[in-house]
């Protein structure tokens, strides 16, 4: 099979996990924002945010090196065994310090004590699937990956409408009924963290045969290299998650104690409109990490590496118009609580941050197929600097809106910053007076829709079209070379 047309098909399988997923805990949204007044829900954020941050710590970078190994070494078994081995002894580690220490991990974390323990729990279950799905996705296995994470967030999103929606329901018709007496008033957070913990508890009941079936040897200077090719990746994803959602920690932590958690709400509800570039973004991530280390060895990969970021921006800057024009509308399907709208003014900008950090990762492959993952490292530290500056000089004076340009800034920043370093690295032929025609254009389209004409429907249709018939008219053949097959 063509490797592109592989590439796209597996990355359609991917966005189903990853999609599909995600667009169920998108209407998550709706039903938090309408069971909970900002505040309460910029309590959650925060928590939600610490869940990213010690995601990435818990996982190290194995994950990466899993797969950077597992497709380079000729006995596989021996890191399958060594990866999972470190994976549950560093959980278990956590786990039994952790709720040794509770009270102190709360009250370093701000988080109510009442939660901390839900916490640990559900990061030391997702810490113990990091290697399983990495498995999959190595073996090129992604109708089962879809399974398993689908399965996840369809019990998440089923006990949660029935603990936010139907519980309350029952309480308030049927009082004497023996479900009605499970509820408990102003326990929404609790009632969410806990469909989160079944959740979990079931993916990883589903992912337990490697556990099973390892013969768990552990070599040590296999775990050695994979730490030290590791490292890099896992200073590089806490810098990236401090970009991703620290700004709820800081915006928390530097706006006045009585509006803050509500300006956290406001802006973590508005920024979830930005979930479509997100998705497409990961999709098409997960799709093409296999693909970079399966073909770094083919004969001038460059080629292929450029054609694929070519089409990540064609179809993405489509993404970044189509919502901007679309934002009041999606809005109304999935915020529809007016007191979360006075944050929608961040939605553009969040949206081409999200774009910008698709593109870096497209072109972040030098450094991850030539083993110079301290690159990496150092790029989203770069960009972790620049969220941290930017939110800690500005969120004091303009709220939220510092947390979005920050956003923007720092994605903006590694993706130039990653072009920079790999051209003479690793040249790869980038069609640049493409990619910088199509993300100007739609750009400029958005900035006219959303600011300009102010989110006018029958305007931004007109230029979303236009943008619609301009790519067909200049990618239609070369689209279809992808998409369809091709005669033998």
């Amino acid at each position: 099979m063509n490797p592109l047309k592989k590439l796209f098909k597996q990355t359609a399988i991917y966005g189903l996990a990853t999609v599909l997923p995600r667009m169920i805990s998108f209407f998550l949204v709706r039903v938090h924002t309408d069971a909970m007044p900002p505040e309460i829900y910029g309590e959650l954020a925060v928590i939600f945010a610490y869940f990213a941050m010690f995601n990435v710590v818990l996982a190290y970078g194995m994950e990466t090196a899993f797969f950077r190994f597992y497709t380079k070494s000729d006995d596989k078994e021996s890191v399958i065994s060594t990866s999972l081995t470190s994976i549950l002894a560093s959980t278990m580690l956590f786990m039994v310090f952790s709720l040794l220490f509770q009270d102190g991990m709360a009250s370093l974390l701000n988080i109510d004590p009442k939660y901390i323990k839900y916490v640990i729990f559900i990061l030391s279950l997702d810490a113990l699937v990091i290697i399983p799905f990495a498995w999959l996705r190595a073996n090129e296995r992604p109708l089962r990956y879809a399974v398993v994470k689908i399965l996840n967030v369809v019990i998440n999103f089923g006990l949660t409408l029935f603990f936010l929606l139907i519980l309350p329901n029952m309480a308030k018709n049927s009082p004497e009924s023996f479900l009605a007496a499970l509820y408990k008033p102003n326990f929404q957070i609790t009632y969410i963290i806990i469909a989160n913990l079944v959740a979990s508890a079931v993916t990883l009941l589903l992912m337990l045969k490697p556990y099973l079936i390892s013969k768990y040897t552990f070599d040590k200077k296999l775990w050695g290299e994979m730490m030290k090719y590791a490292i890099p990746v896992l200073i590089a994803g806490v810098a990236f998650t401090i970009n991703e959602v620290f700004d709820r920690v800081m915006l928390e932590a530097l706006l006045p104690e009585d509006i803050a958690n509500k300006e956290v709400g406001m802006y973590n509800a508005c920024v979830k409109l930005a979930l479509f570039m997100t998705l497409f973004s990961t999709a098409f991530r997960m799709g093409i990490e296999p693909f970079f280390f399966s073909h770094a060895g083919t004969e001038n990969p460059q080629k292929a590496y450029a054609q694929i970021t070519n089409y990540f921006v064609v179809l993405g800057s489509v993404i970044l118009l189509g919502v901007v024009v679309f934002a009041d509308v999606l809005k109304v399907l999935f915020v529809k609580n007016p007191a979360y709208w006075e944050a929608m003014s961040v939605v553009p900008i969040i949206l081409l941050a999200s774009f910008f950090l698709g593109i870096y990762h497209n072109l972040s492959v030098w450094y991850k197929v030539t083993d110079k993952t301290r690159y990496g490292a150092f790029i989203s530290v770069f960009g972790a600097f620049i969220t941290i500056g930017i939110n800690y000089f500005f969120i004091p004076y303009i709220g939220y809106m510092a947390s979005a340009i920050a956003t923007v800034m720092a994605y903006g920043s590694m993706m130039v910053l990653s072009y920079y370093l790999g051209k003479s690295r690793y040249p790869v032929p980038y069609n640049f007076r493409k990619i910088l025609f199509y993300l100007g254009v739609s750009i400029f389209f958005s900035v006219l829709s959303f600011y300009v004409f102010d989110r006018s429907l029958i305007i931004g249709s007109v230029l979303l079209l236009s943008y619609l018939g301009l790519v067909y008219r200049l990618e239609n053949d070369k689209l279809k070379q992808i998409f369809l097959r091709q005669k033998n």
